[in-house]
């Protein structure tokens, strides 16, 4: 599998199958993984916790064949997310689709930065919890280093983010070759259905499902970059490639933590837990081994998302649907407008956690919740595809694809189901201020804003947003 770039015919580089599979491990494993066992542990014994990976498994892996069928069907349709969105139901859902993701995505890196230092914590006392003065300097300092990186070339940044995802999987897997050797059976099987604190099997499925909701964003990474791949195919390969590596690591760092410590003991560890059960294993030197992978982890995460980030606004405004300004690369080829709008965010809210960190978790659960609404109209698309048969030969059996595309659209309402319908009325309060954009994008193109019931669901979201607004500010709902 190759990681390099290559230029076709004196264009752009493309990227390769590796990069692209690279881009998808990158952004799903960060941080979260090192926090799984206390996570899982914390609402669900070791059966139900099984129950919920086979749960997550089904669905996130129709949802990576729909990325891979519509990859293959519509090669035409560019920028993941938000191009099967507006394929799939126009301009404003495009739109829409492109800005929830991007303020999901670099919000997103802000917590990156504070959990990277946070750990750094573990041997630098000045970086505290990550948002001291000392670690938003330095977080900073990263934050500039990473943009001007990404700045100098799109496949150059894919090309150190895979081999920074490569140095990300040693700490793991050495986590998991080392947990297997400690691991015991009788420890595994202690209260296997869970405590009757925990509650029914049911609700304690639902509890590891909350967590999993988290734990796979960024399955869309290959897709994000289709317009810059080598071959369209690759995209589809990179996605479920991407996903059945992820998770694999992601089962058994938390399945194979409770041979080491019982239920009870990972609910009461600390984050990352995954530090404290290599320390139990295999003593004080585990715990190090772990933070350290940690922030290599978080350093690779980084920079993929800021490569993600970057790319939304790049490819809504190429299409007009953002202002043109953000449409436009520098002479690397890197979207510099939109980088520099989004890494100037970013180094705002690195500035508001030193002065309140509790708003600013508020926010990440808020703005996170906002890639559930384009991960269900990709999968919603997709059904669409294969029920027109669009992009099929004459004769080409569709049932397959129907399926898989059905159960992909019923766990993407799951998964906004399982986050909280709450934190989706919220969430208007994020959408409604870029109906702004979208109609200055409009304006910049001399075109009519909406088509059809487009005008009626703007009315929706603004309204929405302005009630969520009112009711935040008189405390009737709280984040």
């Amino acid at each position: 599998m190759s990681t390099e770039t290559e230029v076709q015919g004196g264009g752009a580089p493309k990227l390769k199958l590796g990069a692209l599979t690279a881009l998808v491990v990158g952004s799903m494993i960060g941080g979260g993984i090192f926090s799984l066992p206390q996570n899982m542990a914390a609402g669900a014994g070791a059966g139900a916790i099984i129950i919920g990976w086979a749960i997550t498994f089904l669905g996130m892996l129709t949802l990576a064949f729909a990325f891979q069928m519509l990859a293959n069907r519509k090669p035409e349709v560019e920028g993941g997310v938000y191009g099967y969105a507006r394929a799939g139901f126009g301009d404003y859902m495009g739109f829409n689709s492109a800005w929830g993701y991007w303020i999901s995505a670099w919000i997103g890196n802000v917590s990156y930065f504070v959990v990277m230092f946070s750990a750094l914590g573990f041997w630098f006392h000045a970086f505290g919890d990550g948002n001291t003065p000392t670690a938003i300097i330095c977080a900073s300092v990263l934050l500039w280093g990473l943009h001007f990186l990404v700045l100098r070339g799109v496949h150059g940044a894919a090309f150190i983010n895979t081999i920074t995802t490569i140095a990300k999987l040693v700490p793991l897997a050495l986590f998991i070759v080392l947990v297997v050797f400690a691991f015991k059976i009788d420890t595994f099987n202690l209260d296997f259905w869970g405590n009757p604190k925990l509650g029914s099997i049911v609700d304690q499925v639902k509890s590891t499902m909350l967590v999993t909701v988290w734990v796979f964003i960024g399955i869309e990474g290959a897709s994000m970059f289709s317009g810059r791949a080598e071959k369209m195919s690759d995209v589809g390969k990179a996605t479920v490639v991407g996903f059945l590596l992820t998770i694999a690591l992601l089962v058994a760092v938390s399945v194979l933590a409770l041979g080491v410590m019982t239920q009870p003991e990972l609910a009461a560890l600390k984050n990352p837990s995954t530090a404290y059960v290599l320390e139990k294993a295999i003593g004080p030197w585990g715990a190090n081994i772990m933070n350290a992978g940690l922030v290599i982890s978080v350093g690779g995460a980084l920079l993929a998302w800021t490569l993600l980030a970057a790319e939304a606004p790049y490819l809504a405004g190429k299409d007009g649907v953002m202002p043109r300004i953000f449409g436009t690369t520098n002479a690397n080829g890197s979207p510099a407008a939109s980088l520099w709008l989004t890494n100037g965010l970013i180094q705002l809210f690195l500035v508001i956690t030193l002065f309140s960190s509790a708003g600013y978790l508020a926010l990440l659960s808020l703005a996170t919740s906002m890639i559930l609404i384009p991960y269900l109209l990709c999968s919603v698309y997709s059904f669409m595809v294969a029920q027109r048969g669009e992009g099929y030969q004459a004769g080409e059996s569709k049932g397959r694809d129907l399926s898989i595309a059905g159960i992909a659209s019923v766990y993407g309402v799951w998964l906004i189901y399982a986050a909280g319908v709450k934190y989706l009325f919220l969430s208007m309060v994020l959408y409604a201020p870029g109906l702004l954009f979208y109609l200055w994008a409009k304006k910049e193109h001399g075109e009519k804003p909406f088509k059809g019931a487009e005008a009626v669901l703007a009315a929706i979201i603004v309204v929405l947003g302005a009630i969520a607004t009112y009711e935040l500010f008189t405390g009737q709902l709280t984040l």
